[in-house]
């Protein structure tokens, strides 16, 4: 593990509460300095050392700041002369930490002060900034909630995306993905065959969803569940566990899983019979795979290699490749994307997509079977990507889905017969990620 700078005061017995809170603040430095939120989770110590509702908290509190940074912002910015110098931002982050706890989350007010300051304190660089967190967190806690909540839905979504997501889906289209990035997400699990869903999902404590998985709300620690250990199940959102399924029967065949890390695809695909090879370029990750299939007892071959320049022995009956995207549709179990994204970002993506794509055409069989997908909002990434590798690649079409394969997720399948899923989806039972998947096959 790795952590962000540590207090250099920090006392052996800190105030009650103080820990869950120096986690929080801890895995938001880690996040601005570049890592994902989910590897700040996992690489923080702070975080690491807490158990059970400590642990909960530090969570949901950093997952909050940056679900609501924008807000955060606004309501703090009229107590701000001027914004603070890009050397403060873990000041900055402390006042987000008592806002977000005041205004949003209902924590006691002399609670989310008292343990700002004492944070504030226990650094050097931010000491000089107790009394102004202090002052600050007094006047947020006393008018906060009400201020939060006159904010416009679009405070916490960059402009670029908003504009892009208008677009994309209309305006009320873009205010639901809002609405539903400000939510916490359940946490979807796939069953491996022969585990009963409603079995399961009554062990946990759960539900079945209409595709057939098992969603769990406040779950804890994973390893934790029950089934775990003995790989009845793997996680996987809901959304992400549609393209696998769109291959239909592949027992017997030869299937390629591009970019295949984590490896719940493979997973699904090994399931169903098929002789998987699992493709990554990178070695950790698909050291990740590998001890998942272990997990499960399921086998696939894994192959550590540079897509663009790795041609399979021969070709193969069927390839999904999960293209590196910007990742825009996971942004609610992953709300540093909100921030860390970049619109010049995307016409980088969408030519290594194209490319990949020619690729995965060329290690077909005539007749084979290629799914496209990508956790992304973005047009560009998914039906725009699509439609031009129509047009330009000779030798390929398009094989529309039909309802009755989404069966409890109609409104899922766009005018062309793809797969598009927005956050939006489920609204009742908490949502799923943003995903397009294209069907094509090798004439």
């Amino acid at each position: 593990m790795v952590d962000a700078p540590v207090s250099e005061i920090a006392s052996a017995a800190e105030p009650s509460g103080l820990p869950a809170r120096r986690a929080a603040l801890d895995i938001l430095m880690l996040v601005r300095a570049g890592q994902p939120f989910d590897a700040a989770l996992e690489n923080c110590r702070s975080f690491g050392a807490l158990a059970g509702a400590d642990r909960g908290f530090a969570r949901a509190l950093a997952s909050t700041v940056l679900r609501r940074q924008g807000s955060l912002e606004a309501l703090l910015a009229p107590y701000l002369d001027k914004p603070l110098p890009k050397r403060a931002e873990r000041a900055m982050d402390i006042l987000r930490l008592v806002a977000a706890q005041t205004a949003l989350m209902g924590i006691a007010d002399h609670a989310a002060v008292a343990t700002a300051v004492d944070l504030a304190r226990s650094f050097k660089e931010t000491q000089g900034y107790a009394g102004l967190i202090n002052a600050i967190g007094r006047k947020i806690a006393r008018s906060g909630k009400s201020a939060v909540e006159k904010l416009p839905v679009r405070a916490d979504t960059p402009g670029w995306l908003w504009r892009s997501w208008e677009r994309a889906y209309g305006p009320n289209g873009v205010r639901r993905i809002a609405e539903a990035h400000r939510r916490e997400p359940p946490l979807d699990l796939t069953l491996k065959p022969g585990v009963e869903p409603a079995a399961c999902a009554e062990r946990l404590g759960g539900a079945v969803t209409p595709l057939g998985g098992v969603r769990l709300t406040n779950a804890g620690p994973v390893a934790a569940l029950d089934g775990f250990a003995n790989g009845d199940w793997w996680v996987q959102d809901a959304a992400a566990a549609l393209p696998a399924r769109l291959f239909g029967d592949v027992a017997g065949k030869t299937v390629l899983d591009w970019c295949a890390a984590p490896g719940g695809k493979t997973m699904q695909l090994a399931a169903a019979g098929a002789a998987v090879v699992a493709v990554d370029s990178s070695g950790p990750r698909l050291k990740r795979v590998a001890e998942n299939l272990q997990r499960t007892g399921l086998r696939a071959e894994t192959v550590k290699a540079d897509l663009l320049n790795w041609t399979p022995p021969c070709p193969v009956d069927a390839l999904l490749l999960d293209a590196p995207c910007t990742a825009t549709g996971t942004i609610r179990r992953n709300p540093d994307i909100l921030w860390a994204r970049r619109e010049e970002d995307i016409s980088v993506l969408i030519s290594l997509q194209a490319k990949l794509i020619e690729r995965a055409v060329l290690a077909l069989k005539p007749g084979g079977v290629l799914v496209y997908s990508v956790c992304s909002l973005q047009p560009e990434e998914g039906e725009r990507q699509i439609e031009q590798a129509l047009e330009r690649i000779k030798g390929v079409r398009r094989v529309p889905l039909a309802k009755a394969e989404l069966p409890g997720l109609p409104e899922a399948i766009t005018a062309v017969g793809d797969l598009r899923t927005l956050p939006s989806m489920w609204p009742d039972i908490g949502g799923m990620d943003g995903f397009f998947a294209a069907r094509l096959v090798r004439t």
